[in-house]
Parts: C-alpha cells; structure tokens; sequence
C-alpha cells in the first residue's frame, strides 16, 4: 500500500477514522486515507464499502465514532464553520427547490453563503450556470429539470466560489456521453487552476481517464490507494496472440506457463506468471516452431478495473 502523505501536503487526511451505527454494524473501520492538494482523487469501493460514509464524516454531516479527520489542515467537525466556506460539494445528488428555476436555486444557495458579496451574486450565478453548461435553462423551473440537469445545477452550487477542494459524489449520474466529457473536462480545468478534486464515481473508466490518484474501498476497510498507474501497473499484464489456430495456441501458452486462458474467435488471451514469466520472443518463437500461425502477438497492460477486481473481487458495478 502507498503511504499516506504528510498532513501538510494533504487536502483530506485521516488517522483511524471509524463509523459504527447502532446496532454494532461498523460502517468505516480504521481508515487511514490521504488526499494530496491538487490531485484529482479517486474514491472506489463496491456496494456497502463505506464510501458515503466517509464523505459524510469528512464534510462534518455526521461524526466519527473513533479516529480523526482533517480537511484542508483543519480537524472536522469541530472546524466545520472555518472549513466548509473553502469546499464545494456535491454530495448523494443536489438539494432544489423544485418551485424556482435553475437561477433562482443558485441565488438562494449563494444567499446562505456569509462569505458571499452580495453586489456580485448575479456575476458569480451566471458564470457558474455557463460553466456547466445550463445558461439557456436558467428560467427554466428545476422541477422540470432532467436528471442530468440537476446534477448540473448541483455542481454549479458548489462552484459558486473559488474553492479550495471540491468533493463530488457520483457528478456524472444522468448524464448522457457528452455531458459525462463535458463533466471532465470541467475537473481536469478546475484541477488546472489548483483545486483538489475528491471524486467518488462507480465508473472506473471515468477515474481512470480523470483522476491522478485513486483509494479503493471494501467491507469499510481501505484497501489501497496511491497513483492511479502504480495502482493499475500492479496488475499482471494480459498476453494477447491474434491466431486463425486458437485450440494450437492454447496448448503451446498452457506449456510455456501462460494461466487464464481465453479464446474470443481469432484472439487467445491469457495472463503473464507473476514469478519467472517467460521471455516473449522465446514464446512467440514456440508458436511458430508448432506451426501455429501468427498474425498477432502483444501484451496488454492491466487497467484499474482489473486492479479493483483483484483487490475487492467485485465485478464492474461498485455503486456505493
């Protein structure tokens, strides 16, 4: 496992941090987690993991049964009134008022706001309403807003203010494909001028083409975390052998050490040996002497959705 930063370097810092609800069921357990200041941040954990749990504990919602927590360098909840002006969050979907249009949610959100000058509310309204893209459905009532529509409107809530860490819960839900881009390319930008993004998503895709540094969550247990790549280079790569011989090929990789062997029409994947893996030119060598036919031969590296596999031993779907 990475080491955890330095509190000085780390937007979010915690030390044991533990959750029981009553009843004995133990939500988080000990979860030593670092965020560094400007990564864009990663959140994974399956169903149940304790992901929502933290966040509602790291934004002083609820607190702590044991263990700490310090956002921004300041400890929660006690700092809660100091820290929370410097976040912006978007947490289990946005709070609207389903009666006011899109403008008039953010007016009231930036009204309860004390740190807010109030001569430049409309500006700052309307700058987040164009960055999210929602400027021509300002009138429009939040009631008849799209899933995907409020979501926008929730993140233009917590951009209202320059922000020193953004913490976003699953911000893509209800987006179609081109507001799930649009969606990254707002964190990569905000990220680019320096703020610390906090992203829990069950897409694994989207935290790995978004995110510098990832924690994946099991059973309220951290389970890792570090940089995106060191976590997915530390899955055992796939070789990849393209074939109009595939039952040939099979046997000759199973001879030569090659595991996990699957045949998909033309393509025979299999997984590399973690200890002693054989040496590739010799293995494509062996194929060709077994007049096997080659069209292809390469290796695959492994994906962070194959890291969280092999870490949790959960499929793809890892809402939580």
């Amino acid at each position: 496992m990475a080491q955890p930063a330095s509190v000085t370097e780390a937007a979010i810092d915690t030390r044991g941090l533990t959750k029981r609800y009553r009843g004995g069921q133990l939500a988080v357990d000990g979860l030593d987690l670092a965020v560094p200041r400007g990564s864009v941040f990663g959140f994974l954990g399956p169903n149940g993991s304790g992901k929502t749990t933290t966040i509602r504990m790291l934004m002083g919602l609820i607190a702590p049964t044991a263990g700490s927590a310090r956002v921004l360098g300041e400890p929660m909840p006690s700092a809660v009134r100091g820290v929370l002006p410097r976040v912006g969050a978007l947490i289990e979907g946005p709070a609207l008022y389903g009666h006011l249009s899109g403008r008039d949610n953010l007016v009231r959100y930036d009204c309860a706001d004390p740190t807010a000058d109030p001569r430049t509310r409309g500006a700052r309204v309307g700058q987040a309403l164009e960055r999210v893209g929602l400027a021509a459905a300002a009138g429009k009532k939040a009631r008849a807003y799209s899933l995907g529509m409020k979501q926008r409107l929730g993140l233009a809530a917590a951009l209202l203010q320059p922000r020193e860490l953004l913490v976003l819960d699953e911000p893509t839900n209800g987006l179609d494909p081109q507001g799930m881009r649009e969606i990254r390319a707002l964190v990569r930008e905000l990220a680019a001028e320096g703020t610390t993004v906090f992203l829990s998503s069950h897409l694994l895709d989207e935290i790995e083409q978004v995110c510098t540094h990832a924690a994946v969550m099991a059973r309220g247990r951290l389970i890792t975390q570090g940089t995106v790549g060191d976590l997915a280079e530390g899955v055992r790569g796939r070789l990849v052998v393209g074939t109009p011989d595939p039952p040939e090929a099979v046997r000759v990789l199973k001879e030569n050490g090659i595991v996990g062997l699957v045949v998909d029409g033309d393509l025979v994947t299999g997984e590399l040996p973690a200890q002693d893996p054989p040496d590739l030119a010799e293995l494509n060598a062996a194929l060709v002497r077994a007049d096997v036919r080659v069209r292809s031969f390469g290796t695959q590296r492994g994906s962070l959705e194959d890291a969280f596999v092999a870490l949790t031993g959960e499929g793809f779907d890892v809402d939580g």
